[in-house]
């Protein structure tokens, strides 16, 4: 009898110490858990992904038996930062255009162009991106003359850095048909004297755009990869593609399950009849890197190319309000399409009509109080007569701070001293459902998530500029920053249960940073490095390595 007790106790024991073995014991932190009390831990114990426990070292020793350990030596730590609006494979193969963000005027754009040439092939279109003539000397759009007579046999296409408008040579005009005196909903090919003057605005830009050959399968896997690299370097471990074609999402769901892909991404689907046929045949889908439910609508254009829809005329150009990018009976039909399926509805809006127009059109189907979470994507500029509809209808507001600081030059230019105060309102729209979820939209800004927070809570661009902010009444504080980063983005994508922050259950996504975001001083915010970043638990960006 001695015996079997003693083998039973020896079984018992056994158990116990087979349940609370670990993965790893990260320890010697500052861990920022986001949870409801947003309490600190000094330790967190991780096994098969997710995280069973945070708090005190000497109480979780005495639990867990962990494989490996990591003393992260003082430094800080956070959930995994979701971008809660970006494009992730826009960015990816962006990186194998020509970069012409930061250029001064079109004359360093042509001498870039030039380069470039030399390095094509005969038959290879010129493509670049990231041009903003806000940032010239002389702020008119360009026109195409230069480029046809240094390029008459080459196609050349360059996009704006918003994505709202390109400039085309007259090569890609012709392989696009494109003619003067052309007509297309909810965009322009700009015309002067007869002429074609290269520049396309919202969806002309889709006509050329449509006949450049397309990366294949490898192009593009090589550029995930390489996007992937860069987005972990800056603590993302989720990020929300904001409008896909279900063949990308195809693509995206084989390297996830290969293991090529590790970054985690909510794709929104882009307004098409075949990606809302394919979503209806094959459903939902939710796996541990890929979240599928929503579409992606474009309301109108933006703000830099004076595609936004005004209630008034912009301040700068007599005339002209901007245009929706499609008929209000369109936006109407998806969004009931999208209410009947119970899917999610996210509409870029930029312009204060665009604004309403959608937020009217929620409104009609959500019909109140709901948990829908139906997003409005930029809600840039708003009239003050319309922030309610976000909290009588608990429409999510999906912001990127850096276009407050990016846009901050010549908002006032465009919308007047007025109007611009309820432009970028990030408290404002907070308040309405005391959250708000934060992105970059890069690669239309920087994907430096330290930019997204610093111009959040100081309001400045990177150069620091201006003294005191920009509308600092909208500034946000540093918790809530945190949050709109992290749980409140996950909860933007019905994900506040399995990420967003480091709690018992959660998957253990978490960044190592250099100094505390919470804490060092506002100068330095936008000098503070990822040391590493874990997806699931397993350690994929380690700085210098």
């Amino acid at each position: 009898m001695r015996y079997l007790f003693a083998g039973f106790l020896m079984i018992v024991f056994g158990s116990c110490q087979f349940q609370n073995r670990a993965d790893l014991l990260v320890y010697n932190a500052a861990i920022y858990t986001v949870d409801t009390a947003f309490s600190v831990a000094e330790a967190m114990v991780i096994k098969d992904g997710k995280i069973v426990e945070t708090g005190k070292l000497s109480d979780l020793e005495k639990k867990y038996t962990a494989k490996e350990k990591l003393n992260v030596e003082g430094k800080f730590i956070y959930p995994g930062f979701i971008d809660a609006h970006a494009h992730f494979v826009g960015y990816a193969l962006g990186l194998q255009k020509l970069d012409l963000v930061g250029t001064n005027s079109w004359e360093e754009i042509l001498e870039k162009c030039k380069h470039r040439d030399r390095e094509l092939g005969a038959d290879e279109w010129l493509v670049g991106r990231g041009w903003d003539q806000n940032d010239w000397q002389v702020k008119n759009f360009p026109s195409n003359e230069k480029l046809n007579e240094l390029f008459p046999d080459r196609p050349v296409y360059l996009t704006r850095i918003d994505g709202h408008a390109a400039i085309a040579n007259a090569k890609a005009l012709e392989l696009a048909e494109v003619k003067p005196g052309d007509d297309i909903e909810g965009g322009t090919f700009e015309t002067k004297n007869g002429k074609l003057t290269g520049v396309l605005i919202d969806n002309a830009m889709n006509t050329v755009a449509g006949v450049i050959p397309q990366a294949d399968k490898q192009q593009l896997e090589e550029a995930l990869s390489v996007a992937q690299k860069n987005c972990f370097a800056v603590g993302l471990t989720t990020i929300v593609d904001a409008g896909l074609d279900h063949e990308t999402i195809e693509l995206i769901d084989t390297l996830q399950k290969e293991g090529k892909l590790k970054m985690r991404i909510f794709a929104m689907l882009s307004d098409s009849k075949k990606n809302y046929d394919w979503l209806k045949t094959r459903g939902k889908i939710k796996t541990d890197f890929l979240n599928v439910r929503a579409f992606k609508v474009y309301g109108d254009g933006a703000l830099g190319s004076r595609g936004a829809c005004l209630l008034q005329d912009y301040s700068d150009r007599p005339g002209w309000r901007g245009f929706l990018l499609s008929s209000i009976a369109h936006f109407d039909s998806v969004a009931k399409v999208i209410a009947e399926n119970e899917w999610q509805m996210c509409t870029h809006a930029i312009g204060d009509s665009g604004n309403r127009t959608m937020l009217t059109i929620y409104s009609k189907y959500l019909k109140g109080k709901n948990d829908k979470r139906w997003r409005i994507e930029h809600a840039q500029v708003i009239n003050r007569d319309d922030f309610h509809y976000f909290g009588d209808n608990n429409i999510i507001p999906s912001v990127q701070p850096t276009h407050a600081t990016s846009d901050m030059y010549w908002a006032g230019q465009r919308l007047g001293l007025v109007r611009v105060k309820g432009a970028y309102a990030y408290r404002q729209l907070l308040g309405q459902n005391g959250w708000i979820a934060l992105g970059t939209d890069f690669p239309v800004e920087d994907i430096s998530t330290f930019k997204t927070f610093f111009a959040a809570v100081a309001r400045k661009d990177a150069k620091g500029f201006p003294e005191g902010g920009f509308q600092p009444e909208n500034a946000l504080s540093r918790e809530q920053t945190l949050r709109g980063m992290t749980i409140w983005a996950a909860k933007a994508n019905f994900e506040e249960q399995e990420k967003g922050s480091l709690e018992k259950g959660k998957t253990a996504d978490f960044i190592i940073l250099d100094k505390d975001i919470m804490q060092t001083s506002e100068n330095e915010l936008l000098g503070i490095q990822t040391l590493k970043t874990f997806v699931g638990g397993q350690l994929v960006y380690e700085k210098n390595k």
